[in-house]
């Protein structure tokens, strides 16, 4: 039987999960909850109209920074300085393209206005974080996601010129190895990320992680210290 929330900022646990994920449904997207589904390994996801469905996986799509692959193009595009990477510096804009970004395998965006009001408060509280990637002074590429203590959950990316978005992830990843970050969170399988070295854990696994790396060091890094 699903779970429909209440006001109460609760979940339950991923066990009772349905066979696809799904663990509950209902609630709001305030920021105390949605930073409470992250630490359990929780995200929403959901089209417009309808209620807040909330998903927990099994197994996980996720990439560890040590088994990060680039392509021998990615190394070339990488030395060709054509592009250059920030970070929150235009957050609400990356948000904004990759929910008005078209897909071919998508029918409209996951991205409501809800989910962009969301994130955009947990932003400014210091909890969500944007990759830009710059060709020149244009913005043509870029990425967010939740970051709590060592785990970087992304949330959505975006590219307006080839391997933008592939450079911006890149870019992220090397940086998170080199500051102590155990895992980035993908959620579910594309072939984009498998390509770079992304692969499947079991839930059990994955929430193990969460358990040691976002309760020791608190549940919001020092982003700014970081970068």
């Amino acid at each position: 039987m699903m779970t429909i929330l209440s006001e109460v900022l609760e979940f339950p646990e991923s066990r009772l999960a349905s066979r696809d994920g799904i663990v509950a449904i209902g609630g709001d997207l305030c920021s105390e909850r949605l930073l409470l589904a992250y630490s359990k390994g929780i995200f929403p996801w959901y089209n417009e109209g309808s209620e807040i469905i909330w998903w927990t996986p099994d197994p996980r799509f996720v990439l560890f920074p040590k088994d990060l692959k680039v392509s021998k193009s990615m190394k070339q595009v990488i030395r060709s300085k054509k592009f250059s990477v920030t970070y929150d510096t235009q957050f609400e804009e990356v948000i904004n393209q990759c929910k008005n970004k078209e897909r071919l395998d998508q029918d409209g965006t996951w991205i409501t206005d809800e989910m962009t009001n969301a994130y955009m408060e947990l932003h400014k509280l210091g909890h969500v974080h944007s990759v830009e990637v710059w060709e020149k002074d244009v913005l043509v590429g870029g990425l967010y996601g939740v970051c709590l203590g060592r785990v970087f959950f992304g949330e959505s990316m975006f590219a307006n010129v080839s391997n933008a978005s592939k450079f911006g992830f890149i870019s992220l990843v090397q940086n998170l190895e080199k500051k102590g970050f155990h895992l980035i969170d993908s959620q579910d399988h594309t072939a984009h990320l498998e390509s770079l070295g992304a692969g499947h854990i079991s839930r059990d696994e994955f929430e193990n992680i969460l358990k040691q790396e976002t309760v020791k060091d608190g549940l919001v890094g020092s982003w700014s210290d970081w970068f």
